[in-house]
């Protein structure tokens, strides 16, 4: 593991980034396209095929970005928050209701920070039909609703089904602003966020914001479990088609298929990236002065590398913006993990911070060389997405190529199970006198059950400072054990700490790694 230090002033790129949940640039208005780029007229419909969005992406990336058209009436462009928000889609206009189908849609108007348009179609039987805009799809509270003549297209649109019961379409997912989208799993409330693309996620030259313009959706059968959605992204530095089969569930599963196409050479380019919120929790206390125990939509990163070796690195809140690099050669796995789930760890009766999901990417097929990048931004709220993770391939993607990705997203209340090893669920750090630290770590597993306390044993290293204090035993309150240990260093430089489980030369648990910054 590679860590970057970033001691500098917060740029206006990493505001925009920590701002994720109050700024998310949206869709490029964009009329429907030939595969030459130019406008076209607009049929009923059109034929669409599998590979139609991909050669969209192709040609499109072939000629000069054109930026976005945020235009809008006067009385939707200015919008603030509570007025944005009163404007309400109508669920009985959700596409597919009156058809008694598995799935419905709902859509997102244009205005306040969701300025940029999104054109959606439907497919079926081969043939993609646009959806057209119309106010009468909304109710607007005070704000007057757009002339019926104009075709504002959409902000972004909300895919339900019944998930928690048979008999309510339950919210499953979400696409809005820029190439983010979220999803939940039964009995789960929203929390981190995926992206389709990263581009310069963390640089000081600043990130730029890829956007979904244009999305197709795949009418399902009536006894459809999935429902399928293609999606072109385009940016100043790259466009890309994306197929998404989603499937609800105990954990909401997507299939991701991504063919990319750089304008320009990307030395920066996360793919399947995500991002997050981490405010404190009981590694990380500094100036806190609040109720709760902890406040955090993830608590980790977990991976599971080439190598075979399971990680896992709990998240902070930084004083300075750090960069982990975890290099690898075609990982396993990789996400942001929401491990602790009872509620006495938040007691937040609002936020339910216990039910949000994690997120995992597993890759399918080999990505080659890379890494996984973490980056903690520090902040203050809340309200702010300060954690960002993604794959980062090793060589810059060329431009004027083609590269694919296919990858499946996990969301829900674990990552699929590697292997047996047992897991950090929690980490507490506390002060022993100046410059010492005493790290508690808790760790479940049904394996630990079977063990021989005489043969269990911790090691902990690390680099620049004093191990002392190694302590292993069973932990009676939850099942299984704590390992604690104490650090002490000289100087203010931070070190990097790792330790597992082991039973004699055997691996009882999986490595977990760390940062402390004295």
């Amino acid at each position: 593991m590679v860590n970057r230090f970033c001691n500098r002033p917060q740029k206006r790129e990493l505001e925009l980034f920590l701002n994720r949940r109050n700024f998310v640039q949206a869709s490029v208005a964009l009329p429907f396209l030939s595969l030459g780029g130019e406008v076209s007229a607009q049929p009923a419909t059109v034929p669409f095929g599998p590979s139609y969005v991909r050669q969209l992406a192709r040609d499109i990336a072939s000629k000069a970005y054109q930026p976005p058209d945020e235009k809008l009436p006067d009385s939707l462009k200015d919008l603030d928050y509570d007025h944005y928000r009163a404007i309400r889609f109508l669920p009985d206009q959700a596409l597919w209701r009156s058809e008694k189908l598995p799935f419905q849609v709902q859509f997102f108007h244009r205005g306040f920070f969701y300025k940029n348009r999104v054109d959606i179609f439907e497919v079926v039987d081969g043939r993609a039909a646009k959806i057209a805009y119309r106010p009468d799809y909304f109710s607007f509270g005070d704000t007057p609703a757009p002339p019926s003549n104009i075709d504002l297209g959409f902000a972004g649109f909300r895919i339900h089904a019944p998930m928690n019961r048979p008999d309510y379409f339950d919210e499953v997912c979400v696409f809005l602003g820029a190439s983010y989208f979220r999803a939940v799993a039964k009995g789960e409330t929203y929390g981190l966020s995926a992206r389709g693309l990263s581009i310069n996620t963390g640089e000081a030259k600043g990130e730029e914001f890829p956007l979904f313009k244009i999305f197709w959706i795949e009418k399902p059968a009536p006894n459809a479990t999935s429902i399928v959605i293609h999606a072109l992204l385009d940016s100043k530095s790259a466009t890309a088609s994306y197929r998404f089969t989603v499937r609800p569930g105990a954990t909401t599963l997507f299939d991701v298929e991504m063919a990319l196409f750089p304008r320009l050479d990307l030395d920066h380019a996360g793919l399947a990236p995500m991002t997050s919120m981490f405010f404190f929790g009981p590694n990380d206390r500094v100036d806190v002065d609040d109720f709760r125990p902890s406040v955090h939509d993830s608590d980790g990163l977990a991976i599971f590398n080439g190598r075979g070796e399971q990680l896992w690195r709990p998240l902070s809140n930084p004083r300075d913006l750090q960069i982990s690099t975890f290099s690898d050669l075609n990982p396993r796995g990789f996400g942001l993990m929401q491990r602790e789930k009872s509620f006495s760890a938040y007691q937040d009766i609002e936020s339910r911070f216990e039910k949000r999901p994690s997120l995992w990417v597993e890759p399918i097929g080999d990505w080659g060389e890379g890494s996984v990048q973490l980056i903690e931004i520090p902040t203050k709220e809340e309200i702010h997405d300060n954690i960002a993770g993604f794959w980062l391939p090793k060589a810059p993607l060329q431009a004027k190529t083609e590269h694919n990705f296919i990858y499946r997203i996990h969301w829900g209340p674990d990552a699929p199970k590697a292997h047996t090893l047992a897991r950090f669920s929690r980490t507490g750090v506390g002060a022993r006198g100046e410059g010492t630290k005493i790290f508690v770590l808790d760790l479940i597993g049904d394996e630990l059950k079977a063990v021989d306390p005489k043969q269990v044993k911790g090691v902990v290293t690390a680099e620049k400072a004093e191990i002392k204090n190694v302590v292993t035993q069973p932990n009676p309150e939850t099942g299984g054990w704590r390992l604690s240990f104490e650090v002490s260093v000289k100087d203010k430089t931070p070190i990097e700490l790792r330790a597992t489980l082991m039973q004699n030369d055997q691996a009882l648990s999986e490595i977990w790694v760390y940062r402390w910054a004295p």
